[in-house]
């Protein structure tokens, strides 16, 4: 059955916001990643990806007057097995700086479940209801985080007319339940996804990407994964980008011709798009205590 149209004059004037853990991080969003709809962070694997999602299921169990969204986190993860020595490394920096506030493990406010296919996703949306209407937890749920979704349609579908519209149809069915609950309980949803090259036919400027004219990631040319159909599934996109810099050169001790170069990764946050953002971006930088934008 087709919903029914949504009148936008009902919606609330300002979307509750979820920050990032940084202040130059949410200044670069306005606030944080809204809820009632479906942010994608994108990048190839090493930018970071992951590991602002664990800063942000550490985030959301902030009360709303400190950015965050008072709420427990389920976290979806479909590639590795989850980074609890990490999130414990970040958790542990987190209650050092609100001792006031946490007096227990933030840890135990985030929920984990492993899943293997889309398939298996889309089986289990009903019971991620269920959960979230009845939690029996100290915090309700005000997150979900999948990552990433391209580890889900990577290898499973084949490069033919009716698998790739296989591939559609759960896309559209997959966001369209996530976007569903996102709004039902004032969710934020955050799914992660990966980067495949970009190639430009010779004589032709490529495409637009959003804000962006192009996405540079290590000196490629990149473009997200799983092209113009889950593009279309979400509502703000951002990326991720790491890139090498060259700082200074050093003249071997020995060997004068055995110069070696020294390089700094800098990494940056740009908005892609999204329907309440402008063009911007931000340098960050990963650190034992979590990720932390610059100046």
């Amino acid at each position: 059955m087709t919903p029914a149209p949504e009148n936008l004059l009902h919606r609330p004037l300002t979307t509750p916001k979820c920050t990032l853990g940084c202040p130059l991080l949410d200044r670069c969003l306005s606030g944080g990643i809204p809820c009632n709809s479906i942010t994608e962070l994108f990048a190839e694997s090493g930018c970071g990806k992951t590991q602002l999602c664990l800063q942000l299921a550490l985030s959301a169990q902030l009360p709303v007057s400190l950015g965050g969204l008072s709420g427990s986190s389920l976290y979806i993860h479909t590639e590795f097995p989850f980074p609890s020595r990490r999130l414990h490394q970040l958790s542990y920096a987190f209650r050092s700086t609100y001792p006031a506030i946490f007096k227990t493990d933030p840890c135990d406010s985030i929920f984990v479940h492993a899943v293997h296919s889309a398939d298996q996703l889309l089986d289990i949306l009903p019971k991620m209801e269920s959960f979230l209407s009845d939690p029996k937890t100290h915090l309700p749920v005000k997150l979900i985080v999948i990552d990433s979704i391209a580890a889900l349609f990577r290898s499973e579908f084949e490069n033919t007319p009716v698998e790739l519209k296989r591939r559609s149809s759960l896309f559209f069915k997959i966001s369209g339940k996530l976007k569903s609950l996102a709004k039902k309980f004032g969710l934020a949803v955050v799914v992660t996804n990966q980067v495949v090259d970009l190639i430009v036919p010779e004589g032709t400027n490529g495409m637009r990407v959003g804000n962006l004219a192009c996405l540079y990631s290590s000196g490629r040319r990149v473009c997200p994964a799983l092209g113009l159909a889950w593009a279309n599934c979400v509502n703000s996109r951002l990326f991720l980008s790491r890139n090498e810099e060259v700082e200074k050169e050093e003249k071997g001790l020995v060997d004068v011709d055995a110069n070696r170069v020294c390089t700094r990764t800098r990494r940056r946050l740009h908005v892609v798009f999204a329907p309440h953002l402008p063009e911007g971006s931000c340098e960050l930088v990963i650190t034992r205590e979590g990720v932390f934008g610059v100046e």
